[in-house]
């Protein structure tokens, strides 16, 4: 059995391992070794990366019980291995599970609700609660967990015996067998967990709520933990300056210049689509009353507008019909009439022209992947 020398000391970067066992598996080559410092896949937190040799380790999975290096290459049986893991992408990880503990400890502690979900992802963790929150509720977690960070206490790990366990009130996802890992963090949590953590408070940086959604009954809550926080806030920062610069407001005062740039851009296209209603109205005036069969087919319009333009042309001709779009990105399109059945002309379109939609025998509409070219094709069928 591999011995798991992460456990000894988490800070540990470097080692020197041999091989047990080499076999190629689906995600690559699968190695064993008598020791290693990379940590599997477990307690939500994803599983090591880094270097055996010259041999990339692409992940480290547990399975049945043995310790898995999933490599790019084999690696000689009984050989020696000096391994060396991605350290700064670990210590994040330890940075995110240590500031999970302390946010889901602190919401157990005030409201009495249970982790029961929690994903590392690329862009932030996701922490899934039985209970509602509210925004502002979570907000105040995160100022208790910011505190409970600021005060810098130690992490310590125990393995309390049976009759210390009964004594012990600690979170746990699942009923427990054998020996029990117990993570306590002063101040905020104590769980039984497998994943590894920062040897103090201080170093998870700081927490910061990004995001809540109801989640099956639940809340889901999304979390940035120390460096990824700092890499959120520059990547925020930098965009605020972008944003304050192409409005030539202050920083502060962006949120302020945005509403009042978004108040003008309504009004303005409140503006655009009245002038828009206008020119349909003298387009549809100079047709003939009467007219049997009526289409336009033209680049530029949202289906909103063919809509309209249509209902002003079937106020004129006893069929309208408009196509919006290119031969490129497809056609929406309208087929409004009020003394004929246009049903016809929709299914005629599905058949000849790709099209897709439905609606009653005095409007149909939809869309048509055909080009310009079987569009008019189709609509002389109706002259």
């Amino acid at each position: 059995m591999t011995e798991k020398l992460f456990y000894k000391d988490p800070y540990a970067r470097k080692f020197e391992g041999r091989v047990i066992s080499c076999e190629e598996g689906k995600k690559g080559w699968e190695v064993v070794l008598d020791k290693t410092v990379f940590y599997p896949e477990g307690g939500g937190q994803p599983g090591d990366t880094g270097y055996l040799g010259k041999t990339r380790v692409l992940d480290t999975i547990e399975r049945e019980g043995q310790l898995i290096h999933i490599c790019d290459s084999p690696l000689e049986k009984g050989s020696a291995a000096e391994g060396r893991i991605d350290w700064e992408r670990r210590f994040m990880l330890m940075q995110q599970h240590t500031g999970e503990h302390i946010y889901s400890g602190i919401v157990h502690r005030i409201y009495g609700y249970d982790n029961v979900g929690f994903h590392m992802g690329k862009d932030c963790i996701t922490v899934d609660f039985n209970g509602a929150l509210t925004w502002e509720q979570a907000i105040c977690v995160e100022k208790e967990a910011n505190a409970v960070i600021f005060a810098d206490e130690a992490v310590s790990v125990s393995f309390p015996d049976r009759q210390e366990l009964e004594k012990t009130e600690y979170r746990s996802k699942k009923e427990l067998e054998g020996q029990v890992r117990i993570v306590t963090v002063p101040g905020a949590d104590v769980c039984a967990c497998c994943g590894l953590h920062v040897a103090g408070t201080g170093e998870a940086g700081c927490i910061k709520t990004v995001s809540l959604i109801n989640y099956k009954g639940g809340v889901r809550i999304g979390l940035l933990i120390g460096w990824s926080a700092l890499y959120d806030y520059e990547e925020k920062t930098e965009g605020i300056r972008r944003i304050s610069n192409l409005l030539s407001s202050k920083p502060q005062a962006v949120p302020e210049a945005v509403e009042k740039l978004y108040q003008t851009c309504q009004e303005q296209k409140q503006e655009i689509n009245g002038l828009k209603r206008q020119i349909f109205a003298m387009r549809a005036e100079q047709v003939e009353k009467g007219t049997p069969l009526i289409y336009f087919i033209e680049d530029g319009m949202t289906p909103v507008e063919a809509r309209q333009f249509c209902d002003m042309l079937a106020e004129r001709a006893v069929v309208a019909a408009v196509f919006s779009g290119n031969d490129e990105n497809g056609y929406k399109y309208a087929v409004v009439s009020h003394s004929s059945d246009v049903r016809p002309i929709g299914k005629a379109l599905a058949q000849r022209c790709m099209g897709r939609g439905g609606g009653s025998a005095e409007l149909v509409q939809g869309s048509a992947s055909g080009d310009s070219g079987s569009i008019e094709e189709c609509m002389r069928l109706f002259s």
